[in-house]
């Protein structure tokens, strides 16, 4: 299957040989989503935009990854996972290239979205790699593959802000888009020499399946994202008609893919899959609301920091440390743990301790009250993720499990979305005190209804028996 079957260790028999791609490949979505999190104010000064504008830097790759993760999880499911890996990984040093040298705004929201396409494929790859490999050696996947994954995920998406910092000190905000060039090189090289032309789980995806891609579909679910994010970044009676563009969008879009379904072909997001698997949807819902939590406070947070309690770049940047720490630590000694449902109740209850104690900060809050606030916000950090991608790995259909993983990807961007809609509309110029206090309603919430849901949510116990049944081997 792979160039590297002497690498099987101890992992159930996993090539541990794919790690290396795989882990690379997962991190550059994150990477690219916290790491220009300090950028955005020297990016303001330095072509004189307002901060409404500079959100669009956030917002259009929220907006192409929300498309492209399932675009990406069925082109996988239709043609594997080394061919998609390896477009994906290039097109990320392209828009490295873009951003290195975009004379304007415009172009740099280009490079943006075009990372934003780019990286959608790292994740969705993984997760069929890993099924694949399950098919292989016969034996459910290692959850320490799984906890590999989750734990690179949440540690690049913490530490991007203190990277980016560093990297901006040192070269500039240009140097946050070029630092894609090494690591898109990096992931063509391991993704060409490593990744399997070929895999058992191949032929059983793609029998019987149609090649049909759903163009339309695409193009609808893109109009209706495009429109309702347009309205949320600039709330008023005269953008109402986007609103209603958007709905429609919408409507039309649920239409198309269940007429889809009826011809016998393959949408762009098989909608069946909400209806018949009730867990699964609640689990999207649940990434949705946790990731405006975490998003809120990795750019709004980020942002007060700088300009209504005046740190620099770099200061900013290593104040977040004590989140990225805790979310490492939190993450490895908890992630074999099979109490999944547990882990979501706990990190629900920490973002919402975290965001409720955001409504006490001022301009001349201590260094050490920010400090226990990250810290705090490291705990969900370290649990939700790896909570919710064995939620997806163990309520998916197996057939499926590239486009379900790239739809976990769009929920969790939808929620990125609604948290940049929230600082747009709350940071209008400056990240101010009494803005920051605003996102915190959104946040806190997002934090209380997630918590709700994750209490009542009863079949979360039979992934706890899932991955208790896969235990032996970890």
């Amino acid at each position: 299957m792979s160039h590297a079957h002497t690498h099987e260790d101890s992992l159930g028999g996993f090539n541990r040989a794919l790690l290396a791609p795989m882990v690379l490949g997962c991190v550059l979505n994150p990477l690219n989503s916290s790491i220009i999190a300090v950028a955005l104010v020297p990016i303001a000064l330095a072509f004189g935009a307002p901060a409404a504008q500079t959100t669009w830097l956030v917002s259009a790759l929220y907006i192409a990854t929300s498309i492209g993760q399932p675009l990406m999880g069925r082109l996988i499911d239709l043609f594997g996972a080394r061919r998609l890996y390896l477009i994906g990984t290039a097109l990320t040093g392209v828009a490295g290239v873009l951003g290195l040298v975009a004379p304007s705004l415009h172009l740099l929201v280009l490079s943006r979205v075009i990372l934003g396409f780019g990286t959608c494929a790292g994740y969705p790859a993984s997760m069929y790699l890993i099924r694949a490999e399950s098919k292989r050696t016969g034996v459910t996947s290692p959850a320490a593959v799984l906890t590999t994954l989750a734990v690179a995920n949440q540690t690049i998406m913490v530490i991007g802000p203190t990277l980016g910092g560093f990297l901006i000190a040192w070269g500039g905000w240009r140097s946050t888009f070029a630092i894609n060039i090494p690591l898109s090189l990096a992931c063509v090289l391991l993704g060409w020499f490593i990744l399997p032309r070929h895999t058992l789980l191949d032929a059983e995806i793609r029998a019987g399946t149609s090649p049909h891609i759903d163009p339309v579909g695409i193009l609808l679910f893109a109009g209706t994202l495009v429109a309702i994010l347009i309205f949320l970044m600039d709330i008023h009676i005269r953008f109402l008609w986007l609103l209603g563009l958007g709905i429609l969008a919408g409507v039309a879009f649920v239409w198309w893919e269940f007429r889809e379904s009826r011809d016998n072909l393959p949408p762009f997001i098989d909608l069946h899959v909400f209806g018949g698997n009730v867990p699964l949807v609640v689990t999207y819902i649940r990434a949705m609301l946790t990731t405006t939590v975490s998003y809120s406070f990795m750019y709004g947070f980020t942002q007060w920091l700088e300009d209504g309690r005046g740190l620099d770049p770099s200061q900013a940047g290593l104040l977040l440390l004590p989140c990225f720490v805790t979310g490492i630590l939190v993450s490895i000694l908890t992630g074999r743990n099979a109490q999944i449902r547990a882990k979501l109740v706990v990190g629900a209850f920490f973002q919402a301790v975290a965001c409720a104690l955001i409504f006490l900060v001022t301009d001349a809050s201590s260094i050490w009250f920010l400090v226990a606030i990250a810290f705090l916000m490291g705990i969900p950090q370290g649990l939700t993720s790896l909570g919710l991608q064995n939620s997806v790995y163990h309520q998916a259909d197996p057939t499926r499990i590239g486009a379900s993983s790239g739809l976990l990807r769009t929920f969790l961007y939808l929620g990125a979305i609604i948290s940049a809609a929230a600082s747009g509309l709350f940071f209008p110029q400056r990240a101010t005190t009494s803005g920051i206090h605003g996102l915190a309603v959104v946040a806190l919430s997002c934090a209380v209804l997630f918590l709700v849901i994750t209490l009542i949510d009863r079949s979360l116990t039979r992934v706890d028996q899932a991955v208790r049944e896969s235990g032996p081997h970890s």
